[in-house]
């Protein structure tokens, strides 16, 4: 393990290091590591598992939101020939939603194994060339001015210090790095014993997705595409500690209480007993240190939230982190990261929490607060466009500057340009996009500029991570640098 810091010039000429560490080589890790190593900093990315990605996935679930920051790193084609699409989101009380009219290229839910979806970011991630540490756990951190020192410890027991000016800590619900810095993470467990099963079944399931809560049990059946299917169940009247030894009959009676089947069940290859928490830290940033997924936030399982929340803290704080340490930008970039995703976290925790909540709805007033839900979603569009964008993430937008233009802080579609492209593709340079009007130009540097495929009159600044930055509806002629905010002509990552 090497601990030498790479050291940069910033633009005043004094040497700073910009090197990053990401712990955690999970989905969120991955992602964030190879959007860092794309726009040159030095990654190292630290893992205490062995080498090899596990079948046990977790999540099975990729969001509309997620596909698209996906699409913007050339995944998502592959990733989609991987999984299956679901056009309709199932949720509870015979609430189901259709997706096919959602404002996205991706308008479905796609069901594919997490892992398949750790494979392909794994694989940028070597290409872009991340260093990855295997075997290595997290025993300390120091934090200084000008950067962190981790304590490190190997598969041998051998003590090692790992140098960076950031350390960013997407290590699980137990993160080393969370712990290391004296956050909390307050929270609760909210389901207790929750089941889990990766099994063969001697009855396909008519739907792809199989899901159902009726009284005191709940059940969850999802494809790995192998022959076998992953179940996730709980029964309220069971509630026992994760160390209660668990057998396949005990999924099999959840199941049946709650799907009406067990569709013959049998070879289970895995079993597990777990329980479910809401919690989120306080503070996604301490100085040189920032936290995204579920060393951030985690959620009960319901909505398939966990996975793709986790994605989107990544592709938010990539960028930012890249120009900051690239000496484009200021440390001050990094508090947006924050003030944008802390709120984010907060509202899936309410999402999901409710979905669980009203799932298992069983006294008088909360079957008809879920039944009122159930038929405003089903019958008003506005209230179910919201309750869709929330769980898809499409509609998920940041705080804009008071005074700023309507779009600022809104998602950006994959929108037509002009000679055929996409936003998405041209987003897979890792920069800000300038949108402009059929002949207009743009009078400056740092930005790529591209023109609408419409006779749109908007000038339009994309963040990397697909949302605007800036907007102006009179820039008929050209835009200059000067009519943008200040920071955003320095902020090219490279």
């Amino acid at each position: 393990m090497n601990g030498t810091p790479s050291i940069g010039t910033a633009p005043d000429g004094t040497p700073h290091d910009r090197s990053v560490i990401v712990v955690g080589a999970g989905p969120t890790g991955l992602l964030l590591a190879g959007d860092l190593a794309a726009a040159g900093v030095p990654v190292t990315l630290v893992e205490k598992r062995p080498p090899g990605i596990s079948n046990l996935s977790r999540a099975f679930v990729v969001h509309a939101r997620t596909l698209e920051q996906l699409d913007a790193r050339g995944l998502a084609d592959e990733i989609e020939e991987r999984g299956r699409p679901l056009d309709r989101l199932r949720l509870f009380g015979g609430l189901s939603i259709d997706l096919s009219g959602l404002h996205s290229r991706f308008n479905h839910v796609l069901v594919v194994p997490q892992y398949e979806v750790e494979k392909a970011l794994e694989r940028r991630a070597v290409g872009a060339g991340v260093s990855f540490a295997y075997e290595t756990e997290v025993t300390g951190l120091v934090q200084g001015t000008d950067g962190v020192t981790l304590q490190v410890r190997n598969k041998d027991g051998e003590q090692a210090e790992l140098s960076a000016a950031h350390v960013v800590g997407t290590d699980g619900m137990r993160s080393a790095v969370r712990g290391a810095v004296g956050l909390p993470f307050p929270g609760k467990s909210v389901i207790r014993s929750v089941v889990l099963a990766d099994v063969r079944l001697a009855e396909q399931p008519e739907d792809l997705l199989t899901v159902n809560a009726v009284g005191d049990a709940f059940a969850f059946i999802a494809p790995f595409g192998d022959g076998y299917y992953r179940v996730i169940g709980w029964n309220r009247a069971r509630n026992v500690s994760d160390s209660e030894p668990l057998d396949l009959d005990e999924i099999k009676e959840i199941a049946r209480l709650a799907l009406g089947r067990d569709f013959g069940m049998y070879d289970a290859r895995w079993m597990s007993r777990f329980h479910s928490d809401e919690r989120q830290a306080p503070a996604y940033r301490v100085g040189r240190v920032l936290l995204a997924g579920d060393a951030a936030h985690v959620h009960t399982p319901a909505g398939g939230l966990g996975m793709n929340t986790g994605l989107q803290d990544a592709a938010n704080l990539g960028w930012k982190l890249a120009a900051v340490v690239n000496g484009r930008a200021g440390e001050a970039l990094l508090d947006t990261y924050e003030a944008e995703r802390h709120p984010v976290g907060k509202a899936v925790l309410r999402s999901s929490g409710g979905i669980v909540r009203m799932a298992m709805a069983k006294r008088p007033w909360t079957l008809g607060t879920r039944a009122a839900f159930t038929q405003v979603v089903g019958r008003v569009r506005p209230a179910r466009t919201r309750v869709v964008g929330r769980i898809t993430g499409v509609g998920v937008a940041y705080p804009a500057p008071k005074g700023a233009h309507p779009l600022v802080g809104k998602r950006v579609p994959d929108v037509a340009l002009a000679g055929g492209a996409r936003l998405y593709e041209v987003l897979r340079g890792g920069e800000f996009v300038l949108i402009l009007p059929e002949g207009d130009a743009y009078k400056g540097d740092g930005i790529c500029v591209v023109h609408w495929a419409s006779g749109r009159r908007t000038a339009l600044l994309v963040r990397p991570d697909g949302y605007a930055a800036w907007a102006s509806s009179g820039a008929d002629g050209g835009v200059n640098s000067t009519d943008m905010p200040e920071e955003f002509a320095s902020y090219s990552l490279r």
